[in-house]
């Protein structure tokens, strides 16, 4: 029987170490501001944020004739309106803008050139044809196959205009968030009165964002926070008037203290290090907020071999829980596996902290089973929550969606840092599909169920060890010759395939089978097929007897 073709696996990417955080961000409340306080932070607020408008909208229309020419004009004319200092922090807050949005216009373009070719190869078959593997049929009727057409008439006129932006360098930016400036249009929706978006409206378009500099005294000289918590601010020269020290500067009645990390915001302000600073008030309570931030340099780097000697823990990232289980350095489940629920309904706070309590919880566990490294996949489903991709399929869409990839892995770095646990990054390629097809079954015992999740957990794990995930061969019965003695269909650790399904071998499958016992039983005819033809085989005549 000739085999049935298989598609092709893809290449499995090697697993890896992640990189850890880069920078770190604290934050503390402004307590005990006075009336005069306050007047002082919307005025500075006020005017420096017209001043960063004004600079966006010079950075936008350059384009892509910006040089060092221009950015020099952009910030020697904001030095006459405010100071040096302000300047170069609105400059560079500018281009973090611009560049932001080049890059979210780039995805953008790559999201309707997928659903373009998508498109055009379903509208290119038969209607009713089905598609097969990893490949997307036709459509069901000429009704869906009507508006499809009128759809990708669209989308090609859509990233024609898009592309001619990109290419001239426009791009789209709000200050203050797309979002907010939305709800605008529907206040019942947002459960706001006009009153109330206003005042956030012209709150999120303020600037008091400052950037360190090492050298200056404790690490910045716009916004400075001395060790014991002092908090002063230098004006920019059409407010001077407004000062209460000396130099043009203004001192807050609050103190901050930092009660994270304010150890090492002390040891760095102390040594004159740069600490980036951001004042920003939240008008639903009516509480102003102080975040310090600065870059981490020289994190230690552990080898993958010394994380896998002591074993990993494999994590499943879905919808709505974390499944993990414990592996030994063999790549062998230890103990039960563990489940972490988080509930990603409700308003944005409420997510990240879902996310960060499940996590939380998934850290103790690690520190106390003394391992050195988590291993999760490397996912991203930019590209697989558009409904071109799985037409139809809107709840499996909202699935991958609800899904947090990229939130979960950069909260994940930032708390294993800080931990002293490592990530390994595995590929995601058929986890899930192999882990249940090689460990689900085997790891049901009789007190419960081992869940499909869970079984992909113990793949991950596997393939971070550097273990194939097929499980090993199960070796010969007692009763058998060589008592245990080899595994005859193990797949070797460089072998091509080895994650594949177990080919089936014909022929004895072990030692105690007679070598010829094959080639006797192929000789023989088959009795299941009709008029199959028989080999001829050699039989010896009886002897004659003759007088």
């Amino acid at each position: 029987m000739a085999e049935q073709t298989r598609k092709p696996l893809r290449q499995i990417a090697r697993p890896f170490v992640t990189d850890g955080p880069t920078g770190v961000s604290i934050r503390d409340r402004l307590k005990s501001l006075t009336g005069e306080d306050e007047k002082v932070l919307r005025a500075v607020g006020e005017h420096m944020g017209r001043l960063a408008s004004a600079d966006l909208t010079r950075r936008c229309r350059d384009g892509l004739d910006h040089s060092t020419g221009t950015w020099a004009a952009r910030k020697r004319d904001l030095t006459a309106l405010s100071s040096s200092l302000w300047a170069g922090s609105i400059t560079s807050h500018t281009h973090d803008q611009w560049g932001l949005s080049r890059r979210a216009q780039h995805a953008h373009l790559k999201s309707l050139d997928a659903g373009i070719r998508t498109i055009r190869h379903r509208l290119s078959l038969p209607v009713g044809e089905k598609g097969s593997r990893g490949t997307p049929g036709g459509y069901r009727s000429k009704h869906e196959w009507f508006h499809k057409s009128r759809r990708l008439a669209v989308l090609e006129e859509r990233y024609e205009r898009v592309r001619a932006e990109r290419e001239a360098g426009q791009v789209s930016v709000v200050r203050g968030g797309r979002r907010l400036l939305k709800q605008r249009h529907n206040l019942t929706a947002a459960e706001k009165t006009p009153e109330q978006w206003r005042s956030e409206w012209e709150a999120a378009r303020w600037f008091l964002t400052a950037d360190g500099e090492s050298g200056k005294r404790h690490g910045n000289e716009t916004i400075r926070v001395t060790p014991d918590g002092e908090v002063s601010i230098n004006l920019p020269a059409p407010l001077a008037g407004m000062a209460n020290a000396k130099h043009g500067r203004y001192v807050l009645a609050a103190r901050v203290t930092f009660p994270h990390r304010g150890d090492q915001w002390r040891d760095r302000v102390t040594c004159n290090r740069a600490v980036a600073y951001r004042i920003h008030h939240d008008t639903a309570s009516g509480r102003w907020y102080l975040d310090a931030s600065w870059t981490r340099k020289g994190l230690p780097v552990i080898g993958l071999d010394a994380l896998r000697s002591g074993g990993v823990i494999g994590v499943d990232t879905n919808a709505d829980h974390l499944a993990a289980w414990l592996l030994d350095e063999h790549g062998n489940p230890v103990g039960s596996p563990r489940r972490f629920d988080y509930d990603l309904t409700g308003t944005a706070p409420h997510r990240d902290a879902q996310l960060r309590h499940a996590l939380t919880r998934l850290l103790h566990w690690a520190q106390a089973t003394g391992v050195q490294a988590i291993a999760i996949e490397d996912l991203d489903f930019t590209d697989s929550t558009t409904r071109e991709k799985h037409g139809r399929k809107k709840k499996f869409r909202q699935l991958v969606s609800g899904i947090p990839t990229g939130k979960l892995r950069a909260r994940l770095l930032s708390m294993c840092a800080e931990a002293g646990i490592s990530v390994i990054a595995v590929d995601p390629a058929y986890t899930s599909m192999w882990g249940a097809q090689h460990w689900q079954k085997p790891l049901t015992g009789k007190n419960g169920k081992t869940s499909r999740h869970a079984a992909a957990s113990v793949a991950i794990g596997r393939r971070a060890l550097g273990h194939a995930i097929r499980r090993r061969t199960a070796p010969p019965h007692d009763d058998q010759s060589d008592r245990r003695g080899h595994r005859t269909a193990q797949a070797g650790p460089r072998d091509q395939g080895r994650e594949e399904t177990r080919p089936r071998v014909p022929g004895p499958r072990t030692r105690c089978v007679q070598p010829d016992a094959a080639g006797t039983r192929a000789t023989s005819a088959s009795r299941t097929v009709r008029n199959a033809p028989v080999e001829p085989v050699w039989v010896q005549d009886s002897l004659l007897l003759t007088d």
